[in-house]
């Protein structure tokens, strides 16, 4: 039987009681989730697909696919983006944990993560029986083969951004060993330093036009404020692309019609996106002014939609400091022990909790 951790945000809860004190009320900035509106186009996109008597298409629709692949031509800059190397997911998560096994890792193989890193990509290793390698120089691992690395730029939780000759480096490292590179790329179009404009694995500028043995996984969660549509696509590499829809056919894994017509919708526009990213500047902007006052720093967080801060203590102690203020924040531990220092700070509240949040502080 397969051994789990813990899930560790129940680690949380004492906080959370202790933080629902305050007389104003919890600013919960612990889970990055969406609270603005889904845009009103979305809505009306699903609404008219809502008669949807058929089983839907598990490889997508074509009209899907290649808005997918225009997205990617068009924001992302991936030249040869191709409507047939798409999959839609059921969310981005649910893909990050099932995608060893889609990809037939096992007994014996390794997954390699970063070290500080979305605990699900730990998870999705085990779930496959592989063993989860969490390691930020490559080189340091010798000469073992590892069946899958997953880069994450923007990161979650720190926001730091991987330049393009690093991830070039990477891609030459996994190629000349047979290895599968796959990017977590969920807030790749919230970059907020352009001095560290985030960049696809697949731009040409990393992979030289080639998309072999690469995936990029992206969400609709965020960008669109989608999170419970729960829509997500995986493309890149159209082999690797084919064989996961094949076992996604066999398991019925499979994203409902009406979504489908949604992320359509959402992957066609650009100007919703360019509203949320607007919003989330703002925010950020609160937020980190009054965790800088209140004596935090802030490291990285060159893009994403967290602040990752320390006052340099255990960060179980800056959780519980937070929490006498009403505020909950996500240990830096969390995400693997080097974070044991840092929490990570979300910038998704409504406008209304982020000024109280700031005004605590």
């Amino acid at each position: 039987m397969r051994t789990l951790p813990d899930f560790p945000w129940d680690k949380l809860r004492p906080y959370r009681r202790r933080a629902a004190g305050h007389p104003g009320g919890v600013v919960d900035l612990s889970v990055g989730t969406p609270v603005d509106p889904t845009p009103g186009f979305v809505r009306d996109a699903l609404a008219s697909a809502a008669d949807s008597p058929g089983y839907p298409q598990t490889y997508g629709t074509p009209r899907l696919r290649e808005a997918v692949a225009d997205w990617a031509r068009r924001r992302l800059g991936v030249t040869g983006a191709d409507p047939d190397a798409v999959l839609p997911v059921i969310g981005s998560k649910e893909l990050v944990a099932w995608l060893p096994t889609l990809l037939g890792a096992g007994p014996g193989d390794r997954v390699v993560f970063p070290e500080l890193a979305y605990p699900t990509y730990d998870v999705g290793a085990r779930l496959a029986g592989a063993e989860p390698v969490a390691r930020d120089g490559l080189l340091s691992l010798g000469p073992v083969r590892p069946k899958i690395v997953w880069v994450n730029s923007p990161s979650n939780p720190t926001g730091k951004v991987l330049p393009a000759e690093h991830l070039r480096k990477v891609v030459a490292w996994a190629r000349e060993r047979g290895t599968v590179v796959v990017s977590d790329e969920c807030y790749l179009e919230f970059g907020w330093d352009p001095a560290h404009p985030p960049i696809s694995i697949l731009h040409p500028d990393v992979c030289d036009g080639s998309h072999e043995g690469l995936l990029a996984v992206n969400s609709l969660s965020k960008r669109s404020n989608m999170a419970g549509y729960r829509a997500g696509v995986v493309l890149g590499d159209p082999a690797l692309i084919t064989s996961m829809l094949e076992t996604r056919k066999h398991a019925g894994m499979i994203v409902p019609a009406p979504v489908q017509a949604a992320m359509t919708a959402a992957f066609s526009d650009d100007a919703h996106v360019d509203e949320q990213r607007e919003r989330y500047r703002a925010r950020r902007d609160v937020l980190r002014a009054a965790f800088e006052r209140h004596g935090f720093r802030v490291d990285h967080s060159e893009a994403g939609l967290y602040l990752w801060v320390t006052r340099d203590e255990p960060c179980w102690d800056t959780v519980g400091h937070l929490a006498d203020l009403g505020i909950i924040v996500g240990p830096g531990d969390f995400y693997g022990p080097a974070g044991a220092r840092h929490v990570r700070v979300a910038f998704t509240a409504t406008d209304e909790r982020v000024e109280a949040g700031a005004a605590r502080l």
